[in-house]
């Protein structure tokens, strides 16, 4: 299960935006935007599906049933999946950017002797691809400029305009996208702490436990493991209530097409977050006393 997850979860959201991806399209990013919630919307749609119908489909019929349910499921969604094959957009794969990032920081340590030009300096100082859009490096990070900094061009670039040596010399491409990840770096690192403390999956099946669970008197009766789907709930309308209500009402005001900025949100829902663990905390303890 670890493996197939693993194989599918890096993948499906950005195959799905790789099949609307279209620079030419003004429209594009908002798309993309859209595209994004709704794909959050149909993921929490599935785990509620999960957690409540296959969960008393475990509890009712038994381990056995309860994961054979699941199995002919995705089972049927590989051949769905299989035979839509021939209508996806397949966008041929670029060399790892795991090399692509090794390669900066190599030549940018090589190049250390290299001194930089003034921030109005010459384009042709800086290696790129014939019809790229980057032809010179932003001055943020500026010592990974070096890795795409020509020193000699005699020596660095061949007859064809291409770098002898990929390890001494990168386009200004492949450093933008190194200090694009190392930007994303401290975001990503402030999301792992929110992580843990919202995804104690554990705490609401111990609180289910210790509740009466039946929904009218002696009649139906929750599965202690199916509590998380009003997380799932509350997600999904959320998700569709701001995409659809919400977005257009900001937009008026913010003048933008998507109301806040994608920092503004991130911002936001951390320290929502922040609000909602501290909360969760205030009533457990006032419960346990």
């Amino acid at each position: 299960m670890s493996i197939g997850a693993g194989g599918i979860r890096p993948c499906a959201l950005a195959f799905g935006a790789d099949q609307l991806y279209n620079p030419s399209n003004p429209e594009n990013k908002r798309m993309l935007q859209s595209f994004f919630n709704w794909y959050y919307a149909s993921v929490g749609l599935s785990l509620m599906v999960s957690i409540t119908v296959i969960v008393y489909i475990q509890d009712a019929a038994g381990w056995v049933i309860g994961f054979g349910v699941p199995a002919g499921l995705m089972f049927l969604s590989t051949v769905m999946f299989l035979l839509g094959s021939p209508l996806y957009i397949k966008l041929m794969p670029d060399k790892s950017l795991f090399t692509s990032f090794a390669q900066v920081m190599v030549a940018a340590w090589q190049n250390k002797h290299l001194a930089l030009p003034p921030m109005e300096s010459d384009p042709g100082i800086w290696y790129y691809h014939k019809g790229s859009r980057l032809i010179a490096p932003t001055q943020k990070l500026r010592f990974l400029n070096k890795a795409c900094m020509i020193g000699n061009p005699e020596k660095d670039i061949d007859m064809d305009g291409r770098a002898t040596n990929p390890w001494n010399l990168c386009t200004v491409k492949q450093v933008e996208e190194l200090k694009a990840l190392i930007k994303v770096l401290p975001i990503w690192s402030s999301g792992i702490i929110i992580a843990v403390s919202i995804s104690q999956h554990s705490f609401p099946v111990l609180q289910a436990r210790v509740m009466d669970r039946h929904l009218i008197p002696g009649g139906l009766k929750i599965p202690a493991g199916s509590f998380g789907v009003f997380a799932m709930i509350t997600l999904t309308i959320w998700v569709a209530t701001y995409d659809q209500i919400i977005v257009p009402l900001l937009s008026k005001f913010t003048k933008r097409s998507r109301g806040f900025s994608l920092k503004e949100r991130m911002g936001m829902g951390l320290a929502i977050s922040c609000v909602a663990t501290a909360v969760a905390a205030m009533v457990e303890s006032k419960r346990r006393a």
